[in-house]
């Protein structure tokens, strides 16, 4: 078996390969695609960090490949759907480089509060100067740590032991587990308004693109700090800079940008501390990282499970032709209630109806809690640790089979609670293999899941759809097709909408107040 490293990956992490007999590993770094597509069909692995993109081309080019790994968190630079329309398993190492992440937040934090490496640049030019560097403390501060996953929580420790409050937002995390992290659980805006730090940790998303822009700025206390050592993009750096030349904002401390090798004027602001993408940067991560990625990249080798694939659930040979309908049509039940759900999740229950109840469906509730919790939690969350990941942040998940079944031979259905909120989907696999929505919050559709989809809860009145497509014609949006569910003439109904493309946040605020409609949420599954 032969692997191809393609970027600097600690030797010491891949000593169980080196050691495995029959495994030959070559090393290619700062390869073009073009070089990689001359040699890339010899090899079985492939395994990279962040600076080598895996395109499709390459992907479909490597015909001896049997996985991708990436030595560290993301998988941006994999292309994933080309991976698996291969069968090509993508692993990565998400647990590697919290404990550095974590560190290198703090490192930052106290950096900006003291003006550390301002003070160190003018005292290495010759210059005492003491009164220019007047710090703050962090003791008795309130930290608002946006993300509250194995790095965000790792960071609200570190800070409890400064003697800040620390305060959370998380749409995947239970009051109970931020109360077992000494964490007060806001929601964002909130959070926003109270913090005199701001840390983040997040993904980036379509969602969390830009998350911290003008409008969230306007909410902050004066003389704010923000941290970022997650992603670059969460900040939009434009707002981010007016901030901090009118004083809104007293200070950022930046490790990652938009774009990078970042060239931009913040750098060489004197209220910002700034580190080219550091944080996963030390010998003990890189080491740890490299040990995950060799150990996932043994298993597929030697045809095993494998805990970290980011695109392919185990199951067994025997059963994949029973199974792998229902694989997409679990995930994107998930999906589509996640993003229906503006509240922590706490609960989650599954019931498998008809014959599919016959079997161990661990595989299928591990696909839903990957859909459930992926849109927020991107690469971190894969089929194998989701059920983890779910644990670990206060979320009771409860199974439930039953062989009694009327109108469908099997049928999906997932509830999910949180906050006194609570959304029902189910679906069910058609003979011709067609995935359906049949059921949303009590009311029966037949709707087939598409990228992008509308749901609107509205009063069953004359004039509602047309009112809703106006507002997308003007957007310029198409209606691919529609569907309504209700439960009697004049009462509470459910309109869905497959549309062309995503929906702008102002387009569906002019929907939400139409008189008569409850509200309206985007999904892109």
């Amino acid at each position: 078996m032969k692997v191809l490293v393609c970027d600097p990956i600690s030797d010491e992490g891949l000593k169980l390969l080196y050691e495995t007999p029959g495994i030959e590993i070559t090393t290619k770094y700062k390869s073009t695609e073009e070089e990689l597509l001359e040699i890339v069909p010899e090899y079985h692995a492939i395994l990279v960090r962040s600076q080598t993109k895996i395109t499709a081309p390459i992907i479909e080019k490597a015909v001896n490949l049997k996985v991708i790994g990436r030595a560290g968190v993301g998988v941006d630079n994999i292309d994933v759907d080309a991976a698996t329309l291969k069968g090509v398993v993508v692993v990565n190492a998400p647990e590697g480089n919290t404990i550095a992440a974590t560190e290198h937040t703090m490192a930052m934090m106290l950096a900006l509060a003291r003006n550390i490496p301002q003070a160190n640049f003018k005292l290495r030019n010759g210059q005492w100067d003491r009164k220019s560097f007047m710090g703050v403390e962090l003791r008795n501060k309130v930290l608002g740590v946006v993300g509250l996953g194995k790095i965000g929580s790792q960071v609200a420790k570190r800070a409890k032991a400064f003697e800040m409050k620390v305060v959370g937002y998380d749409p995947y995390i239970s009051k109970e587990k931020a109360k077992s992290l000494g964490v007060e659980l806001l929601d964002l805006d909130e959070l926003l308004k109270v913090s005199d730090f701001i840390t983040l940790h997040l993904p980036k998303t379509e969602e969390t693109k830009n998350l911290i822009n003008e409008e969230k700025i306007a909410l902050m206390k004066d003389g704010v700090r923000i941290i970022n050592c997650a992603r670059g993009g969460i900040i939009d750096e434009e707002a981010l800079k007016k901030a901090l030349e009118t004083g809104k904002v007293a200070g950022a401390a930046l490790d990652v940008f938009s774009k990078e090798p970042y060239e931009g004027p913040l750098v060489n602001m004197p209220q910002v501390v700034a580190t080219p993408h550091l944080g996963a940067s030390t010998e003990e991560a890189q080491i740890v990282v490299a040990e995950e990625v060799a150990e996932e990249t043994l298993r597929v080798l030697k045809g095993e499970p494998v805990r970290n694939a980011v695109n392919i659930p185990f199951i067994k040979s025997e059963l994949y032709s029973i199974f792998e309908p229902y694989l997409g049509l679990a995930e994107t039940l998930g999906k589509f209630i996640s993003q229906l759900m503006d509240k922590p999740v706490e609960h989650v229950k599954i019931n498998y109806n008809g014959d599919i109840a016959n079997y161990d469906l661990t595989t299928l509730t591990n696909t839903i809690l990957k859909g459930l919790l992926r849109p927020i939690l991107q690469d971190s969350v894969n089929y194998v640790n989701a059920p983890i990941v779910a644990k670990n942040r206060g979320i009771k998940v409860e199974e439930t089979k039953s062989q009694q079944l009327k109108n469908y031979a099997n049928l999906i259905n997932l509830e999910v609670k949180g906050n006194g909120t609570t959304h029902q989907i189910a679906g069910t696999i058609f003979s011709n293999g067609e995935a359906k929505l049949v059921q949303l919050d009590g009311f029966s559709m037949d709707a087939a899941p598409t990228k992008h989809m509308l749901i609107v809860p509205h009063v069953d009145k004359p004039g509602m759809i047309g009112k809703v497509g106006t507002i997308l014609g003007e957007e310029q949006v198409n209606v691919a097709g529609m569907q309504v569910g209700r439960k009697e003439i004049g009462g509470n109904a459910v309109m869905i909408m497959a549309i062309d493309h995503a929906v702008s946040e102002q387009a569906l605020e002019k929907m939400r107040k139409i008189d008569g409609i409850f509200d309206v949420r985007y999904v892109c599954l």
